[in-house]
């Protein structure tokens, strides 16, 4: 009979033989383990980057370093030797210079001596301070004959050019194309060339001032400094 437990069609039970014992239960197989994956290797980037990173600014530094050092070294290297048997010929060129337009005496003032023109003709560079300008300007005594004195400005009238004294009467004639018996102020600029034994046309047309243009371009005589004799020296007065 049944004893009341459902019975299942497709699990039949197992006949009960007397003095047979039953078969024990059979475990289920087990299941062979997963295959053990390889370990990765651990990740080495994190560590390799600061590496590089670490090793590149090493190089940066031993660069400036480098270049730091070389600088220094440059800038304390030791000058060459100068031959001592050429300095003496550099040494001596300016000797050959010109004197100084700062050595030369200040107007208005004694400018020279009455030793200093001997002769006529005789002249003599000085610098006189223009009262406009409050600055010196180069400027120049000469002898005249009959033993007079004659002060003007070197300065070209209403210019910049600088004037000059030919006495070289042969110069006169080669360069500035003008035959003469005596020395001329000329302009080298524009190549004037100024008598000092005439009078010509000043400021205005009523005024007279010695150096009058016998040849050139120029606007009038140059600007006259008065000259006065005190015993032996030469004083430079008031310009024009």
């Amino acid at each position: 009979m049944p004893d009341g437990k459902k019975i299942d069609p497709f699990k039949p039970q197992q006949p009960s033989i007397p003095g047979v014992l039953p078969d024990a239960p059979k475990d289920a197989p087990e299941e062979p383990p997963p295959p053990e994956l390889p370990e990765a290797p651990p990740d080495k980037s994190p560590v390799f980057i600061p590496m590089i990173v670490a090793a590149g600014l090493g190089a940066l530094i031993m660069i400036a370093v480098l270049i730091h050092w070389g600088r220094s070294f440059s800038a304390h290297a030791v000058p060459p030797a100068v031959d001592s048997s050429a300095a003496p010929a550099a040494s001596a060129a300016p000797a050959a210079e010109a004197k100084p337009a700062s050595n030369l005496p200040m107007g208005p003032g004694v400018i020279a001596t009455a030793d200093e023109l001997p002769k006529t003709w005789s002249s003599k560079r000085f610098q006189y301070r223009n009262f406009v300008s409050g600055q010196p300007e180069p400027a120049m005594v000469v002898r005249l004959p009959r033993g007079e004195y004659w002060g003007f400005s070197l300065r070209e009238p209403f210019g910049s050019c600088e004037l000059d004294f030919v006495t070289d009467l042969d110069r006169l004639r080669t360069d500035y194309h003008y035959r003469a018996d005596h020395p001329m102020v000329v302009d080298p600029c524009n190549h004037t060339v100024y008598d000092l034994l005439r009078y010509g046309a000043g400021a205005s047309n009523d005024e007279v001032v010695r150096g009058v243009i016998v040849q050139g371009t120029g606007v009038r005589p140059p600007m006259a400094i008065e000259i006065r004799a005190d015993g032996k020296n030469i004083i430079a007065a008031r310009e024009e």
